[in-house]
């Protein structure tokens, strides 16, 4: 049998061919941001000699190849397709909108509600770092391909299920998952001393569930995204449905400040509000 039918059938992969490249090439790209950040920077602490053009230059390393890689390396099955239809495309355009609204707005919901803060020098728009941005970018894609794949192969072990059951399984799939991701990111760069919290421990048994608002959100919803033959998205599509998850999480992320507030007690010097998200104002 050819591989490309072994691919067909797999049970992790998706069965739109434009859609299984994109998610394989975000799959093996991520080793080589991964390792650049926390094989060698981090490790060697060459971010010590790092000023605000080391991060920013760092960050676009990671991050544009996601975008020309694809352009210039065409995966056969995008091959018969206009750009605005390859899957890879849509990826990032969903990722770039969820990923900087994360970044302009819930950023600061870190700052106010789980007592983080930047301490590295960086040129920052609305007080977060330029690079962030881009670094988001590249793991809220490793993110997402990688709960593809996940919640994909567990539709697929429960699909014989009742409907009340296969939700179930999802939703707490989901919840378990998310969390996860959120616990992982933040184990992984406890090592970079300039990303900082008031509490870590804090941070570890709470606001990692804080964090996982973001993805239990956007796991299912980017997950919808051209995985039927007979559903495909366009672009105006995906720009819609990107915005609509940034604002569903947003509103959730808001309602916890309002009604349970900061997991600890911010101190003045590290709440970050001075360049202001208008409803943080007291």
């Amino acid at each position: 049998m050819s591989g490309s039918s072994d691919f067909s059938r797999s049970l992790w992969l998706a069965q739109n061919p434009s859609k299984r490249w994109g998610e394989l090439f975000f799959l093996f790209y991520t080793p080589f941001w991964l390792t650049l950040s926390l094989g060698i920077i981090v490790p060697y602490k060459l971010y010590e000699t790092f000023t605000e053009l080391e991060y920013l230059i760092v960050a676009l390393v990671s991050a544009l190849p996601a975008f020309f890689i694809p352009m210039l390396v065409i995966g056969k099955a995008d091959r018969s397709l206009c750009w605005k239809d390859r899957y890879w495309v849509k990826a990032n355009l969903w990722i770039i909108i969820f990923s900087y609204v994360g970044n302009y707005f819930l950023t600061h919901y870190f700052f106010q509600v789980l007592g983080a803060s930047y301490t590295f020098p960086s040129w920052k728009m609305n007080n977060v770092p330029h690079n962030t941005f881009f670094m988001a970018h590249v793991c809220f894609l490793f993110y997402h391909v990688a709960s593809n794949i996940t919640l994909r192969r567990l539709r697929h072990s429960i699909s014989d299920l009742p409907d009340s059951l296969r939700w179930c399984f999802e939703a707490a799939w989901i919840l378990a998952f998310s969390y996860f991701i959120a616990y992982l990111e933040t184990v992984a760069i406890v090592n970079f001393p300039y990303y900082e919290f008031v509490d870590r421990n804090a941070m570890y048994r709470v606001g990692c569930l804080f964090y996982a608002l973001y993805f239990i959100v956007s796991f299912p919803m980017f997950f919808r995204m051209d995985e039927k033959s007979s559903d495909k998205w366009d672009l105006s599509r995906v720009a819609v449905d990107a915005l609509g998850c940034s604002m569903l999480v947003t509103i959730i992320l808001d309602l916890w400040r309002l009604f349970l507030g900061p997991i600890v007690p911010i101190p003045d010097g590290k709440s970050c509000l001075q360049s202001g998200l208008p409803w943080f104002s007291h």
